[in-house]
Order: C-alpha cells, then structure tokens, then sequence
C-alpha cells in the first residue's frame, strides 16, 4: 500500500519533532552538564535520575507555553495561513537575532542550579526551543486537518491544543532521553575531563537551524497558498 502524500508530510513533521528534541537534549546548553554535576556531587547515581525530572519539567512547561497560544489562534480557520506565516517569519526574525547576539541573557545567571526545572524552563525560552517548534506544530495541525474539512470552533481548539499538549510531550521525552544519555556516559565513563572539554558552543548551529525551520515553514505556507 502506498502512503499518502499527508501521510508522508505528517511523518516528516513528527520526525521533525523528535530530531530537534535529540537535538536540544545533545545541547549541553539545555542542561545535561548540570544533570551529571547533581550525580557527582551526591556521588549517586540516583541522584542524576533524578535531576532529569525537573529538567524535563522545565523544558516542557516552555514547549507548552510557546505552542498553546498558537492552538487558540488556530481556531481562527480562515487566519490559519497568515498564521504559518507570521509564525515562521518570528522564528526566522529571533534565528537572525541569535546570530548577531550570542550572549547568554544575564538573568539565567541569577537562578540557581539547585532550581534545575526553572532554570530549564527559562532557558529553553531565552534560546527559541519552543518557538523552533511552533511552524511544525502549525503544519501537523494544516496537515492533520486536510481530510476533515472545517470543524466547529470548539472541536478545532481541542484537537489542536491537544495536538500542542503531544508535540510538547514528545518533543521533550526526546530531549531528555539525547540528554540523559549523554549525562550518564560522561557520568559512569567519560568522567570530568571529558565534561570540561564538552561545553562546545552551539550558538551560531542552533541560530542557524531556527532560520532554516522558519525559512522552510515559510516555503510550505506560500507553496500552499498558491
């Protein structure tokens, strides 16, 4: 049996969605060095299992926040496309913006790394993770939708907050898994010096690839619309 060219589209969405969880969770700027500091310095293992539970707090209050709105907007059936649009051009405007600005925003600083599922929150939002997600999210409800013709109000808000709610789940399942693995390798294997030498600056990559999510969300809206 053949899939469907929405059948194709929607797998590429969620692969999408699961590749930039692997993606943030790899970071070390999302946090696993901090997952791998509460382990060593409570000389337990457990106690790095445990740190990933508010780290993936954190990074999936800020999925959500970023994405919910943006299910409520969609509501609004014949916006939908201007939508994608204004959408993908945010994230392209805030790429553009992290690669000129790299600095970390002073204001992380002053949260404690005992605080890990704020601090995770915080910093998923200063550095676009959430707002990376927002035009895959956006064309996983377009194409989820394709089939079912106009909705009701009501029904089209709770299938695309919903749709929000598993974006946000399996977008930070994915990150946390990238990342915790990492955290425990250099934990039981790898051990400090590895650690010293793997803050590698990802800055300009991750400006980059905000960018390339917004510019080729924008294509898709305007290949559309035509």
């Amino acid at each position: 049996m053949i899939a469907s060219g929405t059948d194709l589209t929607l797998a590429g969405l969620w692969l999408a969605v699961v590749a930039s969880g692997l993606y943030h969770g790899v970071n070390p700027g999302m946090g696993w060095p901090l997952v791998v500091s509460a382990g060593l310095m409570e000389r337990s293992s457990r106690a790095l299992v445990k740190a990933l539970g508010p780290l993936t707090l954190g990074h999936l209050l800020a999925m959500l926040v970023m994405l919910l709105p943006f299910g409520l907007l969609l509501a609004l059936v014949e916006w939908q496309q201007r939508i994608r649009i204004g959408a993908s051009l945010l994230v392209i405007g805030f790429g553009i913006f992290r690669l000129v600005n790299r600095r970390h925003p002073r204001a992380l600083a002053r949260i404690r790394p005992t605080q890990l599922a704020l601090w995770s929150f915080f910093v998923a939002i200063a550095h676009g993770a959430g707002l990376m997600l927002v035009p895959i999210y956006l064309g996983l409800c377009r194409a989820a939708e394709r089939d079912s013709g106009h909705e009701a109000a009501g029904s089209l808000i709770n299938a695309n907050l919903g749709m929000a709610v598993l974006v946000a789940v399996v977008h930070s399942l994915a990150m946390i898994a990238a990342g915790g693995c990492v955290a425990w390798l250099v934990y039981r294997y790898l051990g400090l010096k590895f650690l010293s030498r793997s803050w590698f600056n990802l800055d300009a990559v991750w400006a980059a690839s905000l960018i390339a999510v917004g510019a080729l969300s924008l294509s898709l809206s305007v290949a559309s619309r035509s």
